[in-house]
């Protein structure tokens, strides 16, 4: 069962305290704390005014739970269950300690729960969706499977404005300077495979849903590349020098290894250059 957050859909127009000072056990400034932290989604974005005018119909989640940091803030815990525990991951937070033992989220997590392991990774400037386990048998376990509990791994991106949609399949390898190259030799590379599809554009810009179905180093922001256009911010692989780099990790699916049940993890992006 997901305890991190509560979720309604709204019978009649209201402001979002009036609403949630009704419907959760909660004081009045542990409320304006929840809204004013980003903790309140309405129809999948985040609203931070507490005189919001909540519609008939709309779809209202709380985060109720999250972690703070000195350097990155509050973290907002976005999945919890007996066995796992997902964060939104800030962009610009490592995934886990680097060789300079930078903090990671992996070392936030940790002081919030005893037993953490690893799943799997986000690069650093990528936010979103960062799934960890509880209990190693489980993580070791997942991680043999990977391709056949994991049903769906989802990213927003902004890009450089392309239109359509599409399937990208190259091999991915990483150079001597430690950048990943695509090619097409199966003997150089590992195979990649990333699909999109352009939700809307402005003029100079697209947003993008992408989902991968192999999780390779840097994937989205190579095959970006390789089709022409580059995410926002990735001075690495063809973006502009933007202080953030837009792409999220919005939807992650698996098949839960004890319930057996599918679970869908889905975290909004707060991108507004469209």
């Amino acid at each position: 069962m997901n305890r991190a957050i509560l979720e309604f859909y709204v019978d009649n127009d209201c402001l979002l305290i009036d609403f949630l000072k009704n419907n959760i056990e909660k004081s009045k400034n542990n409320i304006k704390g929840f809204i004013s932290n980003g903790c309140c989604l309405v129809n999948d974005n985040v609203v931070i005014k507490a005189n919001y005018l909540l519609k008939k119909g709309d779809k209202l989640v709380v985060i109720l739970r999250q972690i703070r940091d000195k350097q990155y803030g509050l973290i907002n815990i976005i999945y919890e269950d007996d066995y796992f525990i997902g964060i939104n991951k800030p962009g610009g937070l490592l995934s886990v300690s680097d060789m300079k033992h930078n903090v990671s989220a992996y070392d936030i997590v940790k002081r919030y729960t005893n037993k953490l392991y690893v799943l799997h990774r986000l690069d650093r400037d990528t936010s979103g969706i960062l799934l960890f386990c509880r209990d190693k048998s489980i993580a070791l376990k997942m991680q043999d499977n990977w391709n056949d509990v994991v049903i769906t791994r989802g990213y927003l991106a902004v890009v450089n404005k392309i239109s359509g949609s599409g399937t990208i399949k190259s091999y991915l390898y990483e150079d001597k300077n430690f950048n990943v190259r695509s090619c097409n030799d199966p003997k150089r590379g590992k195979l990649a495979i990333t699909e999109y599809s352009v939700i809307k554009s402005s003029k100079n810009y697209s947003l993008v849903q992408v989902n991968i179905k192999t999780g390779r180093k840097n994937q989205i922001r190579v095959h970006m590349n390789l089709i022409g256009t580059s995410i926002l911010g990735d001075r690495k692989y063809g973006g502009n020098k933007d202080k953030r780099l837009y792409l999220h990790s919005n939807v992650f699916k698996f098949i839960h290894p004890v319930s057996g049940k599918e679970v869908s993890i889905i975290c909004s992006s707060n991108f507004d250059i469209l």
